[in-house]
């Protein structure tokens, strides 16, 4: 389980994901290592399509990790089916459509969000893991 992997270490992430994350020495590197790592699909048909993980370089700091979703349709009510008590954190703003509707559950570790993008808002596209 992602979360018993808090703070997120590239080795911790990558051993409960089964991918291989690299370096994407994207802008910002000065300040966070950002990994990205291949797709990875479970037995249910469920695909995470892209694994985006950022660790601040110097400090504490528990890391902040996105799955992106694809594959079978998770819609939100088997999201709130596990989670019922979400909010509305985000939403679109008109300008494209991968811009998402946000729900999140704020939880003993920090907070837990799941988006649902405007192209196709009855589907699960993305879950983030933002420790405090």
């Amino acid at each position: 389980m992602l979360v018993a992997q808090i703070p997120f270490s590239k080795a911790k992430v990558e051993s409960v994901v089964s991918t291989q994350l690299s370096d994407t020495n994207a802008p910002g590197g000065e300040v966070f290592q950002f990994f990205e790592g291949t797709p990875v699909r479970f037995e249910d048909g469920v695909e995470v399509s892209k694994v985006d993980l950022r660790i601040k370089r110097e400090g504490a700091h528990p890391g902040f990790l996105v799955l992106e979703v694809q594959g079978r349709c998770v819609p939100l009510d088997e999201v709130k089916r596990h989670y019922a008590d979400l909010a509305i954190t985000d939403v679109p703003r008109g300008r494209s459509m991968n811009e998402a509707t946000s729900y999140t559950a704020t939880l003993g570790w920090g907070r837990l969000s799941f988006g649902f993008r405007e192209k196709n808002p009855g589907c699960l596209a993305f879950i983030a893991f933002n420790p405090s």
